[in-house]
């Protein structure tokens, strides 16, 4: 009997070698083995997306009430800065409401009054015009209310007359304007208010 010397013991398989070990590379694998890990991994692809979706409701959230915190941040200071002044402007607007009565406590102009009084009339007015030009200017406004309809928000009622001429509630005489502030009441007009025609009989 021979002995196989023969180096190779598998030199008689297919393609000249013999591998008998079915996972070495190049060998198909067992049916289902690739598929096995799908399951899970999608099942973590589909939380890691809700964890996203969830985490990005938050975010926009999060700057939606930073956007309002903003907002209300701008409005406060500018507020502040227009209304600051407010007790100031609540003392100037008194003057200027002594200097409109100074106005009207001189008597009217005539033909040979003496230069005088023309000229003191005359600097009043003039100081008077400047003067409201200047509240003008810093958002402080007078409203006369003659002829208007009777506003709470901006008129104060010091009496209530029966009128001919004037509608029930209408303002017929005004004795100081109404004074806002960028729109915000600083002194309410003192206002005399028709009751509408009296009653015959």
């Amino acid at each position: 009997m021979s002995e196989n010397t023969d180096p190779n013991p598998f030199a008689g398989t297919p393609e000249g070698h013999g591998n008998p070990n079915p996972h070495a590379e190049g060998q198909p694998e067992a049916p289902g083995a690739a598929s096995a890990p799908e399951g899970p991994l999608e099942a973590r692809i589909a939380e890691l997306e809700a964890e996203v979706a969830t985490l990005r409701d938050k975010w926009v959230r999060s700057e939606a009430e930073t956007q309002n915190v903003r907002n209300r941040a701008k409005r406060d200071v500018e507020d502040a800065r227009q209304y600051a002044v407010q007790k100031f402007a609540k003392d100037v607007v008194e003057a200027a409401d002594n200097l409109k009565r100074a106005v009207a406590s001189l008597p009217p102009a005539t033909e040979g009054e003496d230069s005088l009084l023309t000229r003191m009339r005359e600097g009043i007015e003039s100081t008077e015009r400047s003067f409201i030009g200047i509240l003008e200017r810093n958002g402080i406004k007078a409203e006369d209310a003659r002829g208007k309809p009777f506003d709470a928000n901006l008129h104060q009622a010091m009496s209530e007359q029966h009128s001919d001429e004037h509608g029930q509630g209408t303002v017929m005489e005004a004795w100081t304007p109404a004074w806002t502030l960028h729109g915000r009441l600083l002194k309410p007009a003192m206002v005399v208010v028709s009751k509408g025609p009296a009653q015959a009989g």
